[in-house]
């Protein structure tokens, strides 16, 4: 095990009650690992993983691989094996991780908030087409995400990536997972504070750094000065929120605890200013925290919610300041909600006069060809650049305002509409059946195909519907805060067949409005009636709103056999 790194006497400073059984919190002296993921994080620190995939792995192939290594620590180089071909959603919790390995990988390519250059698109298509059979999609981490990835071809990757500054480590396991960070920093006009360099600041420090390589689980960060919240921070471990002191200025709130899966909890807001010049310090003690006196026992309880939700906020702030900053942090309100949607779809002036275009990939899913068609038309046009964004948004940054118009149409000729329809903008995916592990159904083809649907079938509509598409219970795709959430799972159809399916989530959200999504009793609907189930419930709230109510507010008062499409209204005249 790694040499503690707290203090040997902050119990001192502050009263933490013993639990009744040990859940493996270090600071508490419960130093040996309690589980196999810990254990093999004690035997090897997994960024030492890098070096044996570039002078063993890569060189003798995919059968050299140790399965500690495969299934564990190649995890903090942003790598997973991704799932054979062929095995239905039936087995996904029935087989063993190795028989669900397929001797290809995923790969997780990091942006952290950054502009991605034209030159950096290109080298991205690059890979992707030369290395993982023209695979790429944004997640709703603002990563790139490829697949098909050879462990030969990892090394060749990495010097590519890094040639732009691109890099996947850490981009998964129990560390810094990829950064959230706002993607108008630094241009937009309604922008509280630019966190850009804070967030480079915590990269620089922390990622790849042995303090904050063993964690108890992933710990997710977002950074954004933004008015829109559109780093997502209700649902991040620790987000920095731009805010406005009335005597010290503009800095961040610090928000802890976020995080969904199956036990979804919102952040709570600790109501603090904190400058920006702190901002990489505070980082670190919310992380150290996390990493002191996490609980790691049970990895289903292992996330910094479960420690956030059983101390409590005033717990957490007190902890923080006297045994990790050693001063108290600054009172400030915190801000209640988002001003406007935080996917920056549109044409927006910058603060520098140039605008900035936001575009809508369907569900995130693009290619290789894609990107290196794009790094050309920006370098064509002048363009800056473009930063990814958490709702599986691409933004291109730095447009002249006479180049807007053309470069739009030319986007829209490569998949990436800054127009879209509300069920295009609004529907997000995860990765699904097709790759991953995890997963029950399928889900990015079924989410298009309903986006195509939907847009034949209600073209028109003038209030914003999110519809979230996720494959298992871990709600990558956010299945709880989604005005319509699908989380996938087996259900029976009516001549009583095992087939693909969805639990209901609905008027849930983040952002503008911020609530669960409610779940009715017993309400699943089959992968094949999930058009006429959306369309119905859609239309019911419809013809049944009131002027101006917006669709989660209509769920809370809703008859409950509209919400369930068994009952279809009629459109009054």
């Amino acid at each position: 095990m790694p040499d503690l790194r707290f203090k040997p006497d902050r119990a001192q400073h502050t009263e933490i009650p013993r639990p009744r059984r040990a859940e493996g919190q270090w600071a508490l002296g419960y130093t040996e690992p309690l589980n196999k993921n810990e254990q093999s994080k004690k035997d090897d620190d997994p960024l030492n993983v890098r070096d044996r995939i570039l002078y063993i792995y890569s060189k003798r192939g995919f059968d050299s691989i140790d399965p500690a290594d495969l299934r564990g620590r190649f995890r903090w180089m942003g790598l997973y094996t991704q799932r054979k071909p062929g095995i239905d959603g039936g087995k996904t919790g029935a087989l063993e991780e190795e028989e669900l390995d397929d001797r290809y990988f995923m790969m997780r390519i990091r942006t952290d908030g950054s502009l991605l250059s034209p030159a950096a698109l290109s080298t991205l298509g690059g890979i992707s087409t030369d290395f993982a059979r023209d695979s790429a999609d944004v997640t709703d981490r603002q990563n790139i995400q490829l697949h098909w990835v050879d462990i030969k071809d990892v090394p060749e990757i990495w010097d590519r990536l890094a040639s732009v500054g691109l890099q996947s480590l850490e981009a998964c396991g129990d560390g810094p997972r990829p950064f959230l960070g706002s993607p108008v920093a630094g241009i937009a006009e309604d922008e509280i504070i630019d966190g850009t360099p804070a967030l480079q600041e915590i990269q620089r420090r922390f990622l790849g750094n042995p303090d904050f390589s063993n964690l108890p689980r992933k710990f997710k960060t977002s950074v954004s000065g933004h008015p829109s919240l559109d780093g997502a921070p209700e649902i991040n471990d620790v987000s920095f929120v731009g805010v406005v002191h009335p005597d010290l200025g503009p800095g961040f709130d610090l928000w802890v605890g976020g995080g969904l899966s199956t036990n979804p909890m919102f952040a709570q807001k600790l109501g603090v200013w904190i400058p920006i010049d702190e901002v990489a310090d505070v980082w670190a003690g919310v992380a150290g925290i996390f990493r002191d006196y996490g609980y790691r026992r049970l990895r289903s309880k292992a996330r910094l919610k479960f420690l956030v939700a059983d101390w409590g906020r005033d717990k957490f702030r007190e902890v923080l300041e006297n045994e990790y900053l050693d001063r108290r942090l600054i009172d400030n309100e915190s801000p209640a909600g988002a001003t406007r949607p935080g996917d920056h779809i549109g044409v927006h002036r910058q603060k520098d006069g140039r605008f900035y275009i936001g575009t809508s990939p369907v569900v995130g899913r693009v290619n290789g060809t894609m990107l290196s068609e794009l790094g050309k038309v920006l370098e064509q046009y002048g363009a800056a650049g473009a930063r990814l964004t958490s709702y599986q948004k691409l933004v291109v940054i730095g447009v002249d305002g006479d180049k807007v118009e053309a470069l739009v149409d030319e986007l829209k000729l490569l998949g990436l509409e800054a127009n879209p329809s509300n069920w295009r903008r609004s529907t997000l995916a995860c990765t699904g059946i097709q790759f991953c592990k995890l997963a029950i159904v399928e889900t990015k083809q079924r989410a298009a195909d309903l986006i195509t649907e939907l847009e034949r079938r209600i073209p028109d509509i003038d209030v914003p519907i999110t519809v979230n598409v996720n494959g298992c219970p871990n709600a990558c795709a956010r299945t709880q805060v989604a005005d319509i959430g699908l989380k996938g799972q087996l259900v029976l159809d009516d001549d009583g067949n095992q087939v693909e399916g969805f639990q209901v989530h609905l008027g849930g959200g983040i952002g503008e409005v911020t609530r669960f999504g409610r779940k009715l009793r017993a309400h699943k609907v089959t992968s094949a009636g999930l058009d006429d189930y959306v369309e119905t419930v859609v239309r019911n709230f419809l013809t049944d709103r009131n002027d101006g109510e917006r669709f989660a507010d209509w769920i809370e008062r809703a008859d409950e056999t509209l919400l369930r499409g068994e009952r279809s209204l009629e459109p009054t005249s």
